[in-house]
């Protein structure tokens, strides 16, 4: 993600200064940027899942945190949601993948595939990984509302 987001910055600053300074910028550092933005977010999105970094609405679930057999229930409901979810943002992109696969991009010439793709290896991954924890039974992390500012 580091990565991404370095080499990104350096393209977009970069042609901002030959654009704004010499008059001629960078084509490829707009279809360069583009590309690293949405694996950078994949790649995070990705990271954040084991971490229990996403968005949760743990504030629904806390009345409930005494029953602890209604909790384990209602974990596996989301993990289940969250495969259903995955796979079929997944089967989207491998649509997409498939599709691109026949096309390039217009300035660098990299095949089209390579911007679904990442979307696809992600949610290949949080649909495991909602897996293996549906089946190790690994209960839902309520301490959120801890770290509220």
């Amino acid at each position: 993600m580091a990565l991404c987001l370095a080499v990104m910055a350096l393209a977009v600053f970069v042609n901002v200064v030959l654009r704004y300074g010499f008059g001629s910028g960078v084509a490829a550092s707009e279809e360069l940027s583009r590309l690293l933005f949405v694996w950078m977010v994949f790649i995070g999105a990705t990271a954040a899942y084991p971490l229990g970094e996403h968005m949760a609405f743990t504030s629904l679930l806390l009345p409930l945190r005494r029953r602890r057999t209604l909790i384990l229930v209602i974990a596996k409901l989301i993990r289940l949601a969250v495969v259903a979810a995955a796979g079929m943002v997944a089967w989207g992109a491998w649509q997409q993948v498939v599709v691109g696969l026949d096309s390039r991009s217009v300035v660098l010439g990299y095949s089209n595939a390579l911007l679904p793709l990442p979307a696809l290896i992600s949610c290949v991954l949080i649909a495991v990984m909602a897996l293996w924890q549906l089946v190790r039974g690994k209960p839902l992390n309520l301490d959120h509302e801890l770290e509220v500012e």
